[in-house]
């Protein structure tokens, strides 16, 4: 009925992108503040602050060694785990349930998200149950999974994708509800099929939102890992906690949580990279 509509929409596309910029550009912008080379090195300040409290506690003996070690002997424990490989071994064990829920969790909210925004129906049906799962602690079923899936990395993989699912979905919906109307209206007008309409207009626009999901669920996937860990496992960062506090070795506690800090600080700026990237176009509009 309309053979020229796919050549319309094509020949338009540009039309279509520079509308949705300027749509979205429309909000007050915000002055651009432009940091000194001074602030760069209020993060590392910072951390001498904490090192210095943390060494004069210490120092005074407020607490026995066993408690609160120096920081000392935590560097020092932490090259002895990582020079004879059994920081590296557990890490790799944390860190492949990490990444394999991180994706499983994100691939399922994002998939399911798109089909909530898009049918209220079943919005309607599924919302008490997903509501209901999130608001349950995770440590309150994790039990449940490692009898169900065993020991092993499963349950871990799928404690930390249950965990990572919420935020995902959440943030589908509402990054593909909030596409402004008008820009709806207008690839009706220029007889969009679904695809296009989905690939020109409902991605980018709800890009940011996305995106900013991702961030938190690239911290959120390394507490579901952990959580596993600590229920039942025989490898792991969060094994090795268990096993350094029975001990009593807490500066490998230490080493340990700060080895996971790492890993979601790394997660977090990989996520804040992909960011720049894909969303160049909207931080070049905002300078403007």
């Amino acid at each position: 009925m309309f053979p020229h509509a796919p050549l319309a929409v094509s020949q338009r596309g540009i039309f279509m992108q520079k509308s949705l910029a300027q749509l979205q550009s429309t909000s007050p912008k915000r002055p651009v503040r432009r940091s000194g080379n001074a602030q760069r090195f209020i993060p590392v300040l910072a951390v001498l602050m904490l090192l210095g409290m943390w060494q004069l506690i210490a120092a005074l003996k407020i607490y026995p060694t066993f408690i609160i070690p120096p920081p000392g002997a935590v560097a020092a424990r932490f090259y002895e785990v990582l020079l004879d490989g059994t920081l590296w071994a557990h890490t790799q064990v944390t860190l492949s349930a990490i990444l394999a829920g991180l994706v499983i969790g994100v691939s399922v909210g994002v998939v399911l998200g798109y089909f909530i925004a898009r049918h209220p129906l079943l919005e309607s049906s599924l919302a008490p149950l997903i509501v209901g799962l999130q608001s349950t602690p995770i440590v309150a079923y994790a039990p449940l999974l490692v009898i169900w899936f065993g020991s092993g990395p499963t349950s871990k993989i799928v404690t930390s994708a249950l965990i990572v699912f919420f935020p995902t979905l959440l943030n589908t919906v509402v990054g593909l509800r909030s596409v402004p109307q008008p820009l709806r209206d207008l690839m009706r007008v220029q007889r969009a099929t679904p695809w296009q309409t989905f690939r020109k207009l409902e991605v980018p626009a709800a890009m940011p939102v996305l995106i900013g999901g991702l961030k938190i669920s690239a911290t959120l996937a390394v507490i579901g890992a952990v959580v596993g860990e600590f229920v039942s496992a025989n490898a792991g960062l969060g094994f090795l906690i268990t096993l350094a506090r029975s001990q009593y070795d807490t500066p490998l506690v230490i080493v340990s949580v700060i080895t996971l800090a790492l890993i979601a600080r790394l997660l977090y700026g990989l996520v804040a990279l992909l960011e720049r990237r894909v969303l160049a176009w909207q931080i070049r509009a905002n300078r403007r």
